[in-house]
């Protein structure tokens, strides 16, 4: 190497530095998302009904039923997986942008046997919940959000309260898993939980019940659709 430089320029031993290191010490890995948004969220006024956002629709999601206490949050971190963030997810479930046929992450998903996640007992994700990041995974694995404001006047259990409670509740709280030996199915659990003061209590965080969801509180939006939907009578 010595003996080469001798015979190099100064320019030309520049040139070499700088195509030796743009092509070796900056390399990606394939799986790695990188341009705006990889460290904060990209927020858009207006949620677009074509497009899947991460901390709309996936963070909680994987959250609740993947980074649970001996499996995927950080104190586990089973196998080296942690799923409780953005970068996390990207990196450790090895999520390829555009692709999710080559995504660890999401192949785990629609595994058989052993190889599916979450685990027995845990049931597995839904196959609208497993679309869901398909589709976050063809859109390029963005770390976007959206809010459209909140609006409480016309809430019901199927527009407005469902979807928060599957995405936020189920994955812990199903019959092959009922965490804390609460089973939330379907209407009449959701109801039960309602009117026995419970669900109000645990996502607000309140003094005396359980935080619920453990990892993330739910949004003031998310909160105010639920308190609205009790407060009209929990219509179905």
């Amino acid at each position: 190497m010595k003996t080469l430089f001798r015979k190099c320029t100064p320019a030309t031993i520049v040139l070499f530095l700088i195509f030796t290191f743009s092509c070796t010490k900056y390399q990606i890995p394939d799986y790695q998302v990188v341009g705006p948004g990889t460290t904060d969220p990209l927020i858009t006024s207006t949620c677009d009904p074509d497009t899947v956002y991460f901390q709309n629709d996936i963070l909680p999601l994987v959250v609740s039923s993947c980074a649970t206490t001996g499996c995927h949050n950080k104190e586990s971190h089973r196998e080296g997986v942690i799923l409780t963030d953005y970068s996390s997810i990207i990196n450790t479930g090895k999520i390829k942008a555009g692709d999710p046929g080559d995504s660890e992450f999401f192949e785990s998903l629609t595994g058989s046997g052993e190889d599916r996640m979450p685990p027995r007992p845990y049931d597995p994700l839904s196959t609208s919940q497993i679309e869901i990041i398909r589709t976050w995974i063809l859109q390029g694995a963005r770390n976007n959000a959206c809010n459209d404001g909140c609006d409480t006047t016309a809430v019901s259990f199927a527009g407005q309260i469902w979807p928060i409670v599957e995405t936020y509740c189920t994955g812990c709280h199903s019959s092959g898993a009922a965490g804390g030996g609460v089973v939330i199915a379907d209407y009449t659990d959701v109801v039960s939980l309602a009117e026995n003061g419970s669900l109000m209590g645990t996502i607000r965080w309140e003094s005396g019940y359980a935080n619920m969801p453990p990892n993330q509180q739910l949004s003031d939006c998310s909160i105010s659709l639920l308190q609205a939907w009790i407060d009209k009578g929990s219509p179905q």
